[in-house]
């Protein structure tokens, strides 16, 4: 009931909204009755997620962008402030993987995992500036994965860009009062996102992972977001046993480099 009290009426904004664990956390903040503006890539995936939202009796905007492109993020603005639209919560989930070794990798592709796992999250921060230093408080949740905690094989490119999100977002909360940041952080989470993984080229990987697939149900990790949100947590570890790995990672460091070379990284 509070997490319900906590959304009523407020206006999020959500990026990578289309699908996966966006679109959870868009649908259940709107169950608890907070208006969305559902943002990402594929103008009819965002549409009927925003049919989803309006079922439980909210408002719902649309509004396709992409991280790569900063003109579509200024695009975003000028539509929110058209439309006086100034979100109380903010959601930065939208990113890419990648399945390749390091050293295999065209610096290419880690250029664009930063762009839009990075960069854009930041560069549309900085957009909103005005908007965020004017409000009585804006609660802002970063989706980092557990792989922005510690490396993890072929996905150099990827845990870089996750782990660059803690030191500007951590920063961002401490500097200011009336802004409070809550770390998203799944682990195996059942959606498409390794489906649409780079290879070392650049091209997509286009398969399920078997990691994935059996990976936590994605209604309930954003029912489990949208409840770290609304309680002001700092970091929310959300999967199942893969989480051992980041106390494995902080406690026993020594054992945490036996296994994670073990561990199927698909």
């Amino acid at each position: 009931m509070k997490i319900k009290k906590f959304y009523t009426g407020k206006t999020a904004l959500v990026t990578g909204a289309g699908s996966g664990i966006g679109e959870a956390i868009s649908c259940n903040m709107a169950k608890n009755g907070a208006n969305v503006i559902v943002t990402g890539l594929g103008i009819e995936q965002l549409e009927r997620v925003c049919g989803l939202c309006r079922s439980y009796g909210v408002k719902a905007w649309p509004f396709e962008f992409n991280l790569e492109k900063r003109e579509t993020i200024d695009d975003l603005i000028s539509f929110m402030e058209k439309e006086n639209l100034k979100p109380e919560v903010i959601i930065f989930n939208a990113g890419i993987s990648q399945r390749a070794l390091a050293l295999d990798t065209d610096f290419s592709v880690d250029l664009k995992l930063m762009d839009i796992n990075y960069f854009g999250s930041v560069y549309m921060t900085k957009k909103l500036a005005p908007m965020l230093k004017a409000a009585k408080c804006t609660h802002i949740g970063v989706n980092t994965s557990i792989s922005g905690l510690f490396g993890f094989p072929l996905r150099s490119a990827y845990c870089a860009s996750k782990r660059a999100l803690f030191g500007f977002f951590e920063s961002l909360d401490l500097e200011n009062d009336n802004i409070k940041v809550t770390f998203i952080i799944p682990g195996r989470v059942n959606t498409q996102i390794s489906k649409s993984a780079v290879l070392a080229d650049g091209k997509p990987y286009a398969k399920m992972d078997a990691g994935q697939a059996n990976g936590m149900d994605v209604d309930l990790c954003g029912k489990a977001a949208v409840r770290a949100v609304a309680k002001g947590k700092h970091r929310k570890l959300i999967g199942r046993i893969e989480l051992l790995m980041c106390y494995i990672y902080k406690y026993t460091p020594w054992l945490y480099w036996k296994l994670a070379k073990k561990i199927s990284a698909t």
